[in-house]
């Protein structure tokens, strides 16, 4: 009997686990949802911009080519023009350097914040919209050398690193979000 009560316990436990994945649309890490199975190649230009900044959208660029090209098998094309399936593009639409910190016996900046938004979309060859984000947002916080013998700006280092932040949560979306 208390053999039969238990399995009749697992048994609706396995039914509600599996009613309670199939309504949070469960699906296989790895598979595109907003990717059709025939994009084979994607063209990703260099992202514009709507800032003015030095090299911003180079980096981000570069950083999700590079992020494609780790976690992808799709064939990458930087130009626009050709044969690819669909094109990512993306623009750069706001970018603020923020003082965060401040050295209490100088009144000097210590610390930045450095903040990016950046819109993408990507679109099919026929025109249809298979992924967009208009307000994708990156922060990271850098230090500033205050001693000027050995100062290393590490604005530039700060950027490479929200671009390859950006970039891995960027295809992750792509590939692996919920509809």
């Amino acid at each position: 009997m208390r053999k039969l009560l238990g399995l009749a316990m697992l048994s609706s436990f396995v039914g509600l686990l599996c009613v309670g994945l199939s309504g949070c649309d469960y699906h296989a890490v790895g598979s595109a949802t907003h990717i059709p199975a025939n994009v084979q190649t994607l063209a990703v230009p260099i992202f514009q911009s709507k800032v003015q900044a030095f090299n911003t959208e180079t980096a981000f660029t570069e950083a999700v080519v590079r992020e494609l090209n780790t976690r992808t098998k799709y064939r990458i094309s930087a130009s626009e023009k050709g044969s690819a399936d669909a094109t990512l593009k993306g623009t750069i639409t706001a970018q603020t350097v923020t003082p965060l910190t401040y050295d209490p016996s100088s009144g000097q900046t210590s610390s930045y914040l450095v903040s990016i938004t950046a819109s993408v979309q990507l679109v099919a060859q026929d025109g249809t919209v298979l992924y967009q984000n208009d307000a994708m947002a990156w922060h990271e916080q850098y230090q500033s050398t205050q001693d000027l013998s050995g100062f290393v700006q590490e604005d530039g280092a700060a950027m490479r690193r929200v671009s390859k932040e950006f970039a891995k949560a960027l295809v992750s979306d792509m590939l692996e979000s919920f509809q």
